[in-house]
C-alpha cells in the first residue's frame, strides 16, 4: 500500500452565530504512506470537539495572536492507533494521542504523539478526564479557585466535561457544591450521580435576580465561583459573593457563538468584588501543560478505581463533526463530546 483515502475537513468561512457545515468543506485525497525517518501513519478513531475551538474562529483578540486559519484542516485533539512506525517505540496497533485535527489518517513525527496506556483507564480519557478537560478542571480549582472543606463551591456549566469534574473535584475537597445546568434531567444528574449538594436549573429562571436569589437561599453565599458560561449565570453569583471569595474564569461559552465578535455588555457589579475584597482570575489549560504528570498522579487512581465519573456523549461518524462542535452551544449533550471516527 503506497497510499490511502484520507478525509479532511477544512475551515473555509468564519462563523459569525453557529456553525454550520457551511463553514467546512469535507474534502478526499490520497495520502502517501512512505514514512521518513522518526515519523508514524496514524488513524484516527475519536475526536474530541471543544468549546475553545470556537474562540479560535474569532477575529477578534483572544488568547491566541491570529485566529484558527482559514483553509486549513480544523485543529483539534484526536485519539488514534498507529497504521505503520518508522519511529522507535512506536508499533502497529500503538494507541496515541495526537493534534492532528479533523482528518482521518495522518503522518506525524513521533514528538508529536502521545502514548496512550489502554490498561490505565479507556482510550477516551485522553481526551477527557486524563487530558485537556481534566487538566483545567483540576488546575482551575486548586490553583485559582483554592476551596477549603466547607466552603461553598458553585459551578456553572456543570454537567459539562470540565464542570462535571470541577463537581467532584472539589467535593473530594470538603467543599459544598451548587452546580448550575440546563434541564431538569442535568440537574437530577449532578445531584444523584455526581453528589452535588445542589443543582439549579438555570432555565427555570427569567433573570439573574432570582436566580441569583435562589442560590443566595440554598448556600447562604459563594466562596467560590468556577465559571464556564458567563452571562446571567455570572451576574446572579457577583452580588452573593462571600468575603474573600475567588472567581474562576474558565469559559464564557453563553457568548461564544456571536458573542465574540459583538460581546454583550460585561456585568455592572465588580463593586461587589471590592467590598468583599475578591479575586478574579482567568485559566487556560494550556498554562498547566508541563504539569500534566502531577494531575495524571492524583487522578488516574480515582478513575481506575471508577471513583471518578466522566460520562461521554459519542456522536458517530467522521461527517458529523462541523454539527458536533455546533452541538456544544446548544446544551444537548452531558459530560466530554466526542466524535468517533
Amino acid at each position: 500500500m503506497t497510499t490511502l483515502t484520507q478525509q479532511q475537513w477544512i475551515y473555509r468561512r468564519q462563523p459569525v452565530g453557529q456553525i454550520t457545515a457551511e463553514h467546512y468543506e469535507l474534502v478526499e485525497q490520497q495520502l502517501s504512506t512512505a514514512l521518513g525517518d522518526g515519523e508514524v501513519l496514524i488513524e484516527a478513531r475519536w475526536f474530541s470537539v471543544d468549546p475553545y475551538m470556537r474562540i479560535g474562529q474569532s477575529t477578534k483578540p483572544t488568547y491566541d495572536t491570529d485566529p484558527h486559519p482559514l483553509n486549513t484542516v480544523q485543529q483539534g485533539a484526536v485519539v488514534a492507533q498507529v497504521l505503520a512506525s518508522n519511529a522507535p517505540g512506536y508499533a502497529v496497533g500503538d494507541w496515541v494521542q495526537s493534534y492532528t485535527g479533523w482528518q482521518t489518517h495522518a503522518r506525524v513525527h513521533a514528538s508529536g504523539l502521545k502514548r496512550i496506556d489502554p490498561a490505565l483507564a479507556p482510550v477516551t480519557t485522553a481526551l477527557g478526564v486524563l487530558g485537556m478537560p481534566g487538566r483545567t478542571a483540576w488546575f482551575g480549582l486548586t490553583e485559582s479557585g483554592k476551596p477549603h472543606a466547607g466552603e461553598v463551591v458553585v459551578v456553572s456549566g456543570a454537567a459539562g466535561a470540565v464542570g462535571s469534574l470541577v463537581v467532584q473535584f472539589a467535593k473530594r475537597h470538603g467543599a459544598r457544591v451548587l452546580g448550575i445546568a440546563g434541564g431538569p434531567a442535568k440537574c437530577d444528574w449532578l445531584r444523584n450521580t455526581l453528589d452535588a449538594d445542589w443543582a439549579i436549573d438555570y432555565k427555570a429562571y427569567s433573570d439573574a435576580d432570582t436566580l441569583g436569589a435562589e442560590i443566595k437561599r440554598l448556600t447562604g453565599g459563594v466562596d467560590v465561583y468556577f465559571d464556564n458560561v458567563g452571562g446571567m449565570a455570572t451576574d446572579a453569583i457577583i452580588p452573593i459573593i462571600n468575603r474573600r471569595a475567588r472567581i474562576v474564569i474558565c469559559g464564557q461559552i453563553s457568548q461564544y457563538s456571536g458573542g465574540l465578535e459583538m460581546p454583550e455588555l460585561g456585568p455592572r457589579l465588580l463593586h461587589h468584588m471590592l467590598y468583599q475584597r475578591a479575586t478574579i482570575q482567568g485559566m487556560l489549560a494550556r498554562d498547566y501543560l508541563h504539569r500534566m504528570d502531577e494531575m495524571i498522579r492524583i487522578v488516574a487512581p480515582w478513575v481506575k478505581a471508577g471513583e471518578i465519573v466522566f460520562e461521554e456523549t459519542v456522536i458517530d461518524g467522521f461527517a458529523q463533526l462541523p454539527a458536533a462542535l455546533n452541538s456544544l452551544f446548544t446544551g444537548e449533550h452531558r459530560g466530554k463530546l466526542l466524535v468517533k471516527a
